[in-house]
């Protein structure tokens, strides 16, 4: 991989892992317009690598209350943050059994750019309504065993291409009444569970393939991806109430319609 080739792809995953805006959709145009070739089992693990690290430094304070009082509920004392804590570990459910099951149709048929140009636009369309319909005064503190099973379940539907797990889980958390700011701190919370297992699922195939390694790549290719994750959440934190998510929204319209006119 060249240097333009590193840093376009980190940034595209750094940047779409956490915007509602499928980063799948993203990596298959960036494909097609410069002709590059699959970037390899290392490289994804690296940048993998790079978001996760990004969103437990944003969270780092937090993660720190949750995992503490978790233990603590172990002894009976629950707390919000112990009920935040056991509810993003319910909501990971899900997807680890959906993978499970569905591991080779997600990495086969479902990988097609039809398929991904039409959840793009049918679950950006979704996302519209779910902000724009009413009733959204909780923080993800409220959250519940119910609304967690739903909010997984919903993340389980992101292994389709296109989706947007981001996008998915904000989505369902909006539909349950959480307000933005509390949609996406709960989203980018239930990440990190769902990046820790798919690094450990890519790392466990790299160890088993004989594909060489980069490292200078490997290394520029996770410090960009771990550097634009985090700006990324931050920003998107600060400006969510005052844009809402009809920005994404339009772009996912754009992005699908793209997608459409390349492979139709």
């Amino acid at each position: 991989m060249d240097f333009f080739q590193t840093l376009s792809l980190a940034l595209v995953q750094g940047i779409t892992e956490f915007l509602p805006i499928s980063s799948s959709a993203h990596l298959i145009l960036a494909q097609v317009l410069f002709g590059w070739e699959d970037q390899g089992l290392a490289f994804d693990v690296a940048v993998h690598g790079g978001t996760l690290l990004a969103v437990i430094l944003y969270f780092r304070v937090q993660l720190a209350h949750m995992a503490v009082a978790g233990a603590g509920s172990l002894a009976g004392r629950w707390t919000p943050d112990a009920k935040l804590a056991w509810a993003v570990v319910l909501a990971t459910l899900p997807v680890v059994v959906a993978g499970l099951l569905f591991k080779d149709l997600v990495e086969g048929p479902l990988r097609g750019p039809l398929v991904i140009a039409t959840t793009t636009i049918t679950f950006g369309l979704l996302l519209w309504w779910a902000d724009y319909s009413g009733g959204k005064n909780r923080d993800e503190y409220s959250v519940s065993w119910r609304d967690a099973l739903l909010v997984g379940l919903a993340q389980a539907i992101a292994l389709i291409p296109g989706t947007s797990r981001a996008g998915i889980t904000i989505t369902a958390a909006l539909l349950l009444g959480l307000k933005r700011e509390a949609a996406a701190r709960f989203s980018f919370l239930l990440s990190i569970p769902t990046l820790l297992s798919s690094a450990v699922l890519v790392t466990r195939d790299l160890l088993e393939s004989a594909e060489p390694v980069d490292w200078s790549v490997l290394l520029l290719g996770s410090t960009l991806a771990a550097i634009s994750a985090y700006l990324c959440i931050h920003f998107f934190i600060r400006l969510l109430e005052r844009t809402g998510m009809l920005p994404y929204v339009i772009y996912r319209l754009l992005l699908g319609a793209v997608l459409l006119i390349l492979f139709w």
